[in-house]
């Protein structure tokens, strides 16, 4: 499920960049100041929301939906690639014949013996 919806968030990354960068900007009806026979007023409102800037809203709400979702899952993980892994250059033996384990686990080092 997490793969998934990386995989949706991404594509709703891609989406939002491409449908941003077809919009033309506010700037663009300046021309009208000038002669340039657009029918929208310069500073004023636009009308109805065109099919980009809806289409925008819509794929900015799935984003953030799933930013938080990500966010949330990330934080809240109950597994882990590394459970039962040991530290590097710590060497877990297992005892045969009796043979204690208690060096290897790290509980208890043998003293050394005094010198003579």
């Amino acid at each position: 499920m997490h793969t998934a919806i990386t995989i949706f968030h991404v594509l709703m990354c891609i989406g939002m960049i491409l449908i941003v960068l077809l919009q033309t900007g506010k700037g663009a009806d300046m021309g009208a100041v000038f002669g340039g026979g657009s029918s929208q007023t310069v500073f004023g409102s636009s009308g109805p929301g065109t099919f980009l800037g809806k289409m925008t809203t819509f794929i900015a709400i799935f984003f953030m939906l799933t930013s938080l979702w990500l966010a949330y899952a990330s934080t809240h993980k109950t597994s882990s690639i590394m459970e039962g892994a040991s530290a590097p250059g710590v060497e877990r033996t297992i005892p045969t014949d009796g043979e204690s384990n208690a060096a290897s686990d790290g509980d208890a080092v043998p003293a050394p013996e005094p010198a003579k």
